[in-house]
C-alpha cells in the first residue's frame, strides 16, 4: 500500500542543492554553506540539501580529525542557518562521533531550527577497481541502523547518504512509505560518477515514481578524492530538471506534486505490483 498525502498539503515548492567548494578549513566551510543557504532562501528555496562531507574533506585520513558530536558546532551553524532562513535544511553529512565510533551522519532541520532525523550512512562505501579507484569507508566508519524519513507541509521525504542510493530497496521503502522526493548528499568520485551517477538517479526515480535530488561536493582537482560534482535533480518520469556543472554553484527545481500524482494515474505501477508474489519490506524501523 502506497500512502498518498493529505489534499490539504501544497502541490508546488522550491528545492535547492548547495554544490559547495569544500576545503580543508571547517569554519570556511561552515559560514560558506550558512552564506549559501541564505542566498538559497532569497530565491523561494523552501528546502535546501548540502553535500556529502560539506564541512570537512572526503576521506577516511579525515574523518576521525573533523567528527564532531551531535549537537555540536557544525549542527549548531545548520540549526541557525534552518531558523533563520525558515527552511528545511537537509545537512549534507558530517563525520559524527557517538560512544567511540564514527558514523557519516546527515542532520536535517526544520525551520524552526529543531532537529528532525538523523540518517546515519546505512551502506558504506566500500569499493576496489583495480587501477582506477580502492575506498574503504569501513577503515575508520560504523555503519546506521536505520531510515530516514521527515515530513514537510509540501511531501514526507527519504534521506540516504551517496552509496545508500546503489540500493533499490531503501528507495523501494521510502516510496512504500509514502515519500514522494528522496534525497541523497553524496560525494561520487571521477570513476563512478560519469558512469553511473546520473543513472542511478534516474533509476530511482523510475523505478518508484518519485523526485530524486542528489547534491554533491563542487569539484576539487587539488583533493586527494576529487569529487564528480555534478549535483541534480531528477523527475518521477526521469528527466533530470535541474543539473549543475564540476564548479561551486546552487541547483534549483520546482518540485511539482500534481505531476507526480498526474504520472502514477497514467502509469499506475503502485497499484500493478504483484504483491502476492514479491515484496520488499523494512525489518527495522528509525
Amino acid at each position: 500500500m502506497y500512502l498518498e498525502p493529505p489534499p490539504c498539503w501544497s502541490k508546488l515548492f522550491r528545492l535547492a542543492l548547495v554544490q559547495l567548494h569544500v576545503s580543508k578549513i571547517k569554519a570556511d566551510n561552515l559560514g560558506r554553506a550558512q552564506k549559501i543557504v541564505k542566498e538559497a532562501a532569497g530565491q523561494g528555496a523552501k528546502v535546501v540539501v548540502l553535500p556529502e562531507c560539506f564541512n570537512s574533506p572526503y576521506g577516511t585520513g579525515f574523518f576521525a580529525e573533523y567528527a564532531e558530536k551531535i549537537p555540536g558546532e557544525s549542527t549548531q551553524v545548520l540549526s541557525e542557518a534552518a531558523k533563520e532562513c525558515g527552511v528545511y535544511l537537509v545537512g549534507g553529512s558530517i563525520p559524527e562521533e557517538d560512544g567511540g565510533k564514527l558514523y557519516n551522519t546527515c542532520s536535517i532541520f526544520g525551520p524552526d531550527g529543531k532537529l528532525l532525523v538523523k540518517h546515519r550512512k546505512i551502506h558504506l562505501f566500500d569499493v576496489d577497481v583495480p587501477g582506477k579507484i580502492r575506498f574503504q569507508e569501513s577503515e575508520t566508519l560504523s555503519p546506521g541502523n536505520s531510515l530516514s524519513m521527515f515530513e514537510t507541509p509540501f511531501c514526507k521525504v527519504g534521506v540516504g547518504i551517496c552509496y545508500d542510493i546503489r540500493f533499490a530497496e531503501l528507495a523501494q521503502i521510502y516510496a512504500k512509505k509514502g515519500c514522494q522526493l528522496l534525497v541523497y548528499p553524496g560525494a561520487f568520485n571521477m570513476t563512478t560518477g560519469p558512469a553511473h551517477w546520473e543513472l542511478l538517479q534516474r533509476g530511482r526515480a523510475v523505478d518508484n515514481q518519485v523526485y530524486v535530488a542528489a547534491a554533491s561536493p563542487a569539484r576539487d582537482e587539488s583533493a586527494s578524492y576529487v569529487a564528480w560534482g555534478h549535483s541534480s535533480v531528477v523527475s518521477p518520469w526521469g528527466e533530470v530538471i535541474a543539473k549543475a556543472g564540476p564548479e561551486e554553484s546552487v541547483v534549483y527545481a520546482d518540485i511539482d506534486l500534481q505531476y507526480l500524482a498526474d504520472m502514477r494515474q497514467q502509469i499506475p505501477i503502485t497499484t500493478q505490483r504483484r504483491n502476492d508474489l514479491y515484496s520488499v519490506n523494512s525489518v527495522q524501523e528509525g
